[in-house]
């Protein structure tokens, strides 16, 4: 009890005044269980977002994170030989690879490897001499192996290419770490849902000038700076669980990657959606020149500078 209110406490030597008093210290303690309460908020919050990180930290440096690609070959109707020699039309210069490894034969859509060079790739730890592909639109693309070399076929918007991916990169055997701006926790908002009826089919233009069209089914909607703003939200698959939202705002080129930054979001409850800006990441295009990332559509290009989440990320040269 404060020194005030006890004070006050002993010298009220009348009803009305002992139970001025109390009312006073039940409204101390009322006061002191909201800072309480919102002291344990914040740490929960900061705990949250320490965990995001970490697993933002671990995806980005595994194996098979965006630190690792170091080739994408798109590939043109009949064979697409590669290998470790020059003269290959798809040359990666590695150890693992024989000079003529073997081709990719693209037909009618279709990919098939065929192996030039015995056991010079395997498929499922086994080698393989040929096999059919199946690219990353599938839940379970198929991965070629040489060494700590992995071949992937890729699709976007009709084209159909190879990314390789390198465990030991340079990319990744000199990452730098990850920074952000520091937590905010106004920045973790309940914004509202408009839904679009019927979901709208919007182009989506990326990095390579490719578009595709990605489905909305509504727009965020959250007031900063006494307006509102508006920013589109897609879902990547039919029946995902989360939306997947492309910004860029006023800091981007600044102190954020200049292209924009990517942010997931769960499903809105009604016409509610909790969204934490202090989620927002990098594109895979920051850490490579080997993605093909989705650019954020014009209407969620915001004159807004969203001070949360992660800082762009200065490659080493």
């Amino acid at each position: 009890m404060s020194s005030n209110l006890y004070n006050t406490l002993m010298r009220s030597n009348s009803f009305g005044g002992l139970m001025r008093a109390a009312a006073a210290i039940v409204a101390l303690t009322a006061a002191m269980s909201l800072r309480i309460a919102a002291a344990e908020n914040l740490q929960d919050e900061y705990a949250r977002i320490a965990d995001w990180r970490a697993k933002r930290l671990a995806s980005l440096t595994s194996e098979t994170g965006w630190l690792t690609p170091i080739a994408l070959y798109w590939l043109k109707d009949g064979e697409n030989s590669f290998g470790r020699a020059s003269d290959r039309a798809f040359s990666v210069d590695a150890a693992a690879l024989a000079a003529d490894t073997g081709a990719f034969v693209l037909t009618d859509g279709r990919v098939r490897y065929v192996a030039h060079a015995s056991k010079a790739m395997t498929y499922l730890g086994k080698p393989v001499t040929s096999l059919d592909l199946v690219s990353d639109v599938d839940e379970k693309p198929t991965e070629l192996v040489a060494g700590s070399l992995h071949f992937m076929l890729i699709e976007r918007a009709g084209h159909l290419g190879i990314r390789v991916r390198d465990s030991v990169s340079p990319n990744r055997l000199q990452f730098k770490g990850l920074q952000y701006f520091p937590f905010r926790a106004d920045w973790h908002i309940q914004a509202h849902f408009e839904p679009y009826v019927p979901e709208r089919r919007i182009p989506i233009v990326n990095i390579l000038g490719m578009t595709e069209e990605m489905t909305s089914p509504g727009a965020i909607v959250f007031e900063r700076e006494g307006r509102s703003w508006r920013l589109d939200a897609m879902l990547e698959a039919p029946g995902d669980r989360e939306l997947f939202v492309m910004f860029s705002d006023a800091t981007s080129g600044k102190q954020t990657y200049g292209a924009g930054r990517f942010l997931y979001v769960g499903l809105p409850n009604a016409d509610r959606i909790e969204v934490d800006f202090n989620e927002a990441f990098n594109p895979p295009c920051a850490f490579t020149d080997f993605a093909t990332c989705p650019l954020p559509p014009q209407q969620n290009q915001l004159a807004l500078a969203i001070d949360a989440g992660e800082l762009k990320y200065e490659r080493a040269h």
